[in-house]
Order: structure tokens, then C-alpha cells, then sequence
């Protein structure tokens, strides 16, 4: 059963940092600009560009990304390899998860809720497995409307945050993901009467999809096991 997860205020933190940002640049920019010399503006008359003609051929459905993620998310997960079998807990229902089963993937799945609500959360689609009678494979595939902001990068950011949180944790950028990182937790929860649980995680986002994989275990994870997973599965986006 995957880890609960929580975000915080990382995201709005982010964001608030890059408004500040470009406030304090405009407002420098308008200093300096106060103290030159006004340029001369060039000539009205400019040569005209002649519109090229033709007709811009529309994209093919396998060119168009939203024909893709428009369609059953469910198709875009990884597929389950063959040998494995099913996690001891059942993620939502048929490969589905609704925004309650979701926001239950969090430590605090109340706030989650009005959180996942502002974001305009979509869907999500899950699938799980399990190799030999120890390691756990979980991956989400998250999708945000994006009417009012980039939701599924605010994800990525949230998760990166609490990733790096971890004691003991090694992280790699996910080749072709642009900001996608992978994580490796070489400190295990122990708790008496269990065997130590050794994570790893990884988390990026393309467009209006974030992507959310773990993988635990008994015993250490190796870094290959997580970034083969993270750039198999963004790679189906």
C-alpha cells in the first residue's frame, strides 16, 4: 500500500517566489529606463510580409497529445509484467481512482480534498504489483483541467519537496522529463515486529498529467529499479 503523501504549501511558496520575481524586475526595469535617453522610434512604414499559402495540415490523432490523453488514461500506465501479482491492498476501482480514493493517498486527506478541488482535479488512474513476496510497484497517473493553473507541475513540486524531506534520500534528474526527479530512501521505516521498509520514489509531470511511481521493499532499491520505471512511464505520455 503506498505511502501517504502531502504537498503543503510548497506550490503557492513557489509561486509566490516567481511573482515577486517579476514584480521587482519590472520594477527595476522602469528605473533604468528613467534615466536614458528616450531611443527613436524607427520608420511606420515597414515591408509587408507576403502570407504564405496553403492550408496547415491538422496533427494525425498519434500527433496530437490531447487525442492521447483525452481518451482512457488507463491505457497510458505501464503495463503490469508478466510474473507479478496483485498488491495486498486494491487501488480504487477498475484501474479508477475518484478524487476521495486519491485524496486518501495523503496524510492529511480532508485538506486534500478542497486542495484537489481548487486544483480542478480531473482523474487519476493507478495500477500496482507485486515482484516475489516483498517489493511493491504503485503508479498514478494524476490529470488536472488546467483552466486557471499549471496543477500537474504544482504536483511535481510538491512532491519533489517532501521526497527531499527524507533523511538518508539520493535523487537523480528523469532524463527527457524536463524537471522529473527519482529517489532513492536508503534509511528504512522500522517499526518492532516488522521488517525494515526500504522506498523509492519518482515524480514528473507532462502537460496536464502528473506521473507518481513507488516502489518498496524489505531490502535496498537500487536506482536502476526506480529510473527504468520513471522513464518507461513518462515515456507512454
Amino acid at each position: 500500500m503506498p505511502r501517504p503523501r502531502r504537498r503543503g504549501r510548497t506550490a503557492l511558496l513557489i509561486a509566490g517566489a516567481v511573482v515577486l520575481g517579476v514584480v521587482a524586475g519590472t520594477c527595476t526595469g522602469y528605473l533604468v529606463q528613467a534615466d536614458r535617453e528616450p531611443t527613436k522610434l524607427p520608420p511606420l512604414s515597414q515591408p509587408v510580409v507576403k502570407q504564405a499559402k496553403g492550408e496547415v495540415a491538422p496533427l494525425s490523432a498519434a500527433e496530437d497529445r490531447r487525442v492521447k490523453t483525452g481518451g482512457d488514461l488507463r491505457k497510458l500506465l505501464l503495463k503490469r509484467p508478466k510474473g507479478t501479482r496483485d498488491t495486498v491492498f486494491e487501488l480504487g476501482t477498475d484501474g479508477w481512482m475518484d478524487l476521495a480514493e486519491y485524496a486518501e493517498t495523503f496524510k492529511e486527506p480532508d485538506e486534500a480534498v478542497g486542495n484537489l478541488i481548487e486544483e480542478q482535479f480531473r482523474r487519476a488512474a493507478a495500477t500496482s504489483w507485486r515482484v516475489g513476496s516483498t517489493q511493491n510497484v504503485v503508479i498514478h497517473l494524476v490529470q488536472y483541467r488546467q483552466e486557471q493553473a499549471l496543477s500537474a507541475a504544482e504536483n511535481a513540486e510538491g512532491s519533489y519537496y517532501w521526497a527531499e524531506e527524507e533523511s538518508g534520500t539520493r535523487s537523480w534528474p528523469i532524463p527527457g522529463t524536463g524537471d522529473g526527479m527519482a529517489y532513492v530512501h536508503d534509511s528504512p521505516d522500522r517499526k518492532a515486529g516488522y521488517l525494515p521498509l526500504y522506498s523509492a520514489e519518482a515524480h514528473a509531470w507532462r502537460g496536464d498529467i502528473a506521473v507518481d511511481i513507488w516502489v518498496y521493499d524489505t531490502k535496498p532499491i537500487p536506482k536502476e529499479k526506480i529510473m527504468d520505471l520513471a522513464k518507461r512511464q513518462v515515456g507512454r505520455l
